[in-house]
């Protein structure tokens, strides 16, 4: 069986094989949302990204991203900015091997380089 570990909360669980991590993080009492997006979210559909985490390792064991996923993760502003191929959506990733997450992700720190990048030549 697959085992989860969630970073943030130190906790490891095992699940069944393509179970569904928004899923196996609620069933075990990892809270995926903060405030009032516990109440207030899309229940698993990919549409408002307050479930997303950060994949530290084992991202090949996690389903390949849906258009869905790619499409959300991509209109978030500044969260995927030096996270790029980390960041996924837990509603809509089946987990299929051992994986290590952290949930609630914050912005990232960016390096000043990426704002101060200037075109070539100028």
């Amino acid at each position: 069986m697959p085992k989860v570990t969630f970073v943030r909360e130190r906790k490891t669980v095992e699940c069944e094989e393509g179970a569904n991590l928004r899923e196996v993080a609620l069933a075990n009492g990892i809270e995926l949302y903060r405030g009032i997006h516990r109440y207030l979210n899309c229940r698993g559909h990919g549409m408002c990204g307050k479930c997303a985490v950060v994949v530290r390792s084992g991202g090949e064991n996690l389903s390949p991203p849906t258009v869905i996923e790619r499409v959300r993760i991509a209109l978030m502003p500044f969260l995927p900015i030096g996270r790029e191929g980390k960041l996924r959506l837990a509603c809509q990733s089946r987990v299929l091997g051992d994986v290590e997450v952290e949930t609630k992700p914050g912005l990232h720190p960016v390096p000043a380089e990426f704002w101060l990048k200037r075109p070539q030549g100028a």
